[in-house]
């Protein structure tokens, strides 16, 4: 089965297809398809941004499509960045620019600095949608540390762990992920609805 990611993320991407390796379903990112098309997030939860994403890939190719929606919420920003997290500094900004903000907004409050990241996954086929949230609990640093992974990575350290999620390899990544875990979820349910048909 052919299922569309609809991302342009390399790194996601990745992470997407290690997840349905061996199911025999075949995930293509928006990038493989040749489509640079941009997608106005304009929800105001993670859940909204994902399925605007999965319907307008959905109503291109009329194929099966998966999105998520994925973000950092800090408990002492009252969950920022949140749903802005992609550009939190501004349009054009880069994963320094996020993390330096960040930081900055941080420094001037006590620590611990607890945050999540959270992924809400969607799978949307014209007829059928289905929905699984991840989430991955930690604690923001004020200092940018390794350089593996994206986005916030550098200056979030997981629940139990001593590094930052870009002081981890891949697989390490991988295995606790917040996408991973919704994504989980959704290969689990997608089989389980194709089976159903």
């Amino acid at each position: 089965m052919k299922l569309i990611f609809a991302s342009q993320n390399k790194g996601k991407t990745k992470e997407i297809k290690a997840l349905f390796k061996g199911t025999g379903i075949e995930v293509f990112s928006l990038a493989e398809l040749g489509n640079n098309i941009d997608i106005p997030e304009t929800g105001v939860t993670f859940e909204e941004n994902a399925f605007i994403k999965a319907k307008a890939i959905y109503d291109i190719y009329k194929e099966p499509v998966i999105a998520d929606d994925s973000g950092l919420a800090i408990e002492q920003l009252d969950g920022r960045p949140g749903v802005y997290s992609a550009r939190y500094s501004g349009e054009n900004c880069t994963y320094e620019d996020n993390n330096k903000k960040v930081i900055s907004e941080l420094e001037i409050l006590p620590e611990p600095h607890l945050a999540k990241f959270i992924s809400h996954a969607v799978f949307y086929d014209g007829n059928k949608k289905i929905d699984c949230i991840g989430e991955l609990s930690g604690k923001i640093i004020l200092e940018i540390r390794g350089t593996a992974g994206f986005g916030y990575d550098p200056i979030f350290i997981p629940d139990d762990y001593n590094k930052t999620i870009a002081e981890l390899s891949f697989e390490e990544k991988n295995k606790i992920s917040h996408r991973k875990i919704s994504f989980t979820e959704l290969k689990e349910k997608i089989i389980e609805y194709l089976n159903s048909l």
